[in-house]
């Protein structure tokens, strides 16, 4: 995951370090060109070839390391090794202006390792064998290149280092904000789901109750024509909470909606509850389960008896959904389940649904009761992510 963190934030980033920064630095080589124009240097074509064959791999190497993908390849290191080679055979041969190619070395040593152990493994030694060619062709006055071979590979190192930092962090910042956002976006979808297909189910039947009943009982066609308004107001409140990311739902609340929705299709309601008080966030999950069992039960099972029941210990907690219908119709359960599922494994729980033992179709839900605080993030809070 860092790799490709590193990767995407290197392919990104226009406005961090290239390898074009570090060619400004080939001047130093211009001591080594004077001293083979003023003719003081012996074979000066072999030292002017060594001196573009030196700035051709220093080229060439430079531009590598700002490459992920070429950094840390066998071609790198063998191109990095020649250069290495061919500074110290001419400092060795030619000494003075020469030995300014170390600190260049430096350059490249930090842009391609940058840190950690062989940062060490590499520096230190190359850092010893400049200290002996540097004193022994020109004397203790010139062990400032040696501090200067040291200096440029440790803070090239480190600046690189802290730049594919900085641009990592800003990837992971950005995906992090990517995934607030699809998380936030499945919350709203999931919302929507339950809550508009509960409601419009609720409103279909007290609608075709209304309509049975209009012809022999005006009074109780208008109590559903009534209710139908109610249910409406409510769900026009619960999709503002919805999008708001705020919704927590009552399981006390949603148990009378689903008696109510049930004995309005033609279903006989059996609630049973018992066990120690649940937390809050825990109700509020196995809500949106009754919700989604009953609005099944009423639209696909053509059941005459749906039974939930509610119970558990300190640590456990269990919901039962489970009528004498047909089931889904498809024998898989739809969207609204598949979401649930997720739901309540995001809280540490488990949720199942198939074909009951005698028949029919249940909705099996368990909770551990104490870490009913993770359903806090599955239960429409996505939105404060965001803020992080």
């Amino acid at each position: 995951m860092r790799d490709f963190l590193r990767r995407r934030a290197e392919s990104k980033a226009g406005h961090g370090p290239t390898g074009l920064s570090l060619l400004p630095w080939l001047l130093m080589g211009l001591g080594a060109l004077s001293h083979l124009i003023s003719g003081e240097a012996a074979n000066p074509w072999v030292g002017g070839l060594g001196l573009l064959t030196f700035n051709t791999l220093y080229i060439w190497v430079v531009m590598r390391a700002f490459v992920p993908a070429a950094r840390d390849t066998a071609l790198t290191w063998w191109l990095l090794g020649t250069l290495l080679a061919l500074t110290f055979a001419l400092a060795i041969v030619y000494g003075r202006e020469w030995l300014l190619l170390f600190p260049l070395d430096g350059l490249t040593v930090g842009a391609v390792v940058r840190g950690g152990r062989m940062l060490r493994l590499t520096a230190f030694p190359l850092v010893a064998g400049v200290a002996v060619v540097t004193i022994w062709r020109d004397g203790w006055d010139s062990f400032g290149i040696v501090y200067g071979t040291f200096i440029s590979t440790m803070v090239t190192a480190a600046i690189l280092a802290l730049s594919e930092t900085v641009q990592e962090l800003r990837a992971t910042r950005e995906e992090l904000a990517r995934t607030a956002v699809e998380k936030e976006r499945l919350r709203f979808s999931r919302d929507l789901h339950d809550l508009l297909g509960h409601t419009l189910s609720v409103i279909v039947v007290k609608a075709e109750a209304a309509r049975r009943l209009a012809p022999r009982d005006l009074d109780a066609a208008l109590a559903q024509v009534g209710d139908i308004e109610t249910v409406g107001r409510q769900a026009l409140t619960e999709i503002r909470e919805a999008v708001t990311g705020y919704r927590e739902t009552s399981l006390a609340t949603e148990l009378d909606r689903a008696r109510d929705v049930l004995t309005s299709a033609g279903i006989e309601p059996v609630v049973r509850q018992s066990g120690p008080p649940l937390e809050p966030r825990t109700a509020a999950l196995l809500s949106w389960v009754v919700r989604e069992s009953a609005t099944n039960a009423v639209r696909h099972s053509g059941a005459t008896r749906c039974e939930i029941e509610v119970g558990g210990s300190a640590e456990r907690v269990r919901l039962t959904v489970t009528d004498d219908g047909r089931g889904t119709g498809s024998g898989t359960p739809g969207s609204g389940l598949l979401g649930l599922r997720e739901r309540v494994a995001a809280a540490g729980g488990t949720l199942e649904a198939g074909p009951g033992p005698r028949g029919g179709f249940r909705v099996t839900a368990e909770l551990p009761v104490e870490e009913a605080g993770a359903a806090d993030g599955v239960l429409g809070r996505a939105a404060e992510a965001n803020d992080c």
